[in-house]
């Protein structure tokens, strides 16, 4: 805690700064919808310097919605003894102060990189590929038009039952490696089907055991809604 308490000191002396640099950007936009947020809150940065940048934003622009990405902790990967803390304070901080949170963790992407990807030691590097890949993908339709395109407002609208229950899951398929990449033809009911698997999920959980409140299917490529439905 002790981490996360030092961050928000420092953060505190340059978040204006972020703030200001942020405000120029808003300014140059025709039509702002919102803020896309990236973070990971086991270290003491993105926990505090964070939480500190979205409680100003919600200040700031109150009506614009903002999405959170933000990559959790695992207890079998983890790099500091202070991550639960730090996860647990800005998880309070994505609660207020966030409209949508699509939460990953090190340990889903970990397994993805070593069983999908036939990564035996994956790197930083590895993992922020399959992270930026998934990102990419959930916000397609937001910069290319497309069969059935989804701003932000519906993101929030369409898949938020309650203001505070607005933590979401992902998954992604096909996760597939270079050297299989021109073997495999996978079906659009295949991967309809692989999604809702827990090795395809980004966060090391089995929805099977659940149910789901609300849920959001994207494809790219050649498929049309007729082989969806």
């Amino acid at each position: 805690m002790l981490l996360m308490f030092y961050v928000i000191a420092v953060g505190k002396e340059i978040v204006d700064l972020c703030l200001d640099r942020v405000r120029k950007l808003a300014d140059n936009c025709t039509g702002l919808q919102g803020f896309l947020v990236f973070n990971a809150v086991g270290g003491g940065t993105g926990s505090g310097l964070g939480s500190l940048l979205l409680e100003r934003l919600s200040v700031d622009y109150g009506k614009k919605s903002k999405l959170g990405f933000t990559i959790y902790p695992s207890p079998q990967v983890s790099t500091a003894v202070v991550e639960p803390y730090n996860s647990v304070l800005s998880t309070h901080s994505l609660l207020e102060h966030t409209d949508v949170a699509v939460l990953l963790d090190n340990e889903a992407i970990y397994d993805i990189c070593r069983r999908s990807l036939d990564i035996e030691r994956p790197t930083y590097t590895n993992l922020n590929r399959l992270i930026s890949q998934i990102i990419s993908s959930l916000t397609t339709s937001l910069r290319f038009d497309g069969a059935i395109n989804v701003d932000i407002t519906e993101f929030q609208t369409n898949l938020v039952p309650y203001p505070r229950i607005h933590f979401m899951l992902s998954s992604y398929a096909p996760v597939i490696s270079a050297a299989k990449a021109y073997h495999e033809q996978l079906s659009v009911p295949e991967i309809t089907n692989a999604v809702f698997e827990p090795a395809s999920m980004m966060a090391k959980c089995d929805p099977r055991h659940g149910k789901y409140m609300a849920c959001c299917l994207m494809y790219r490529g050649d498929v049309v809604p007729k082989d969806v439905n």
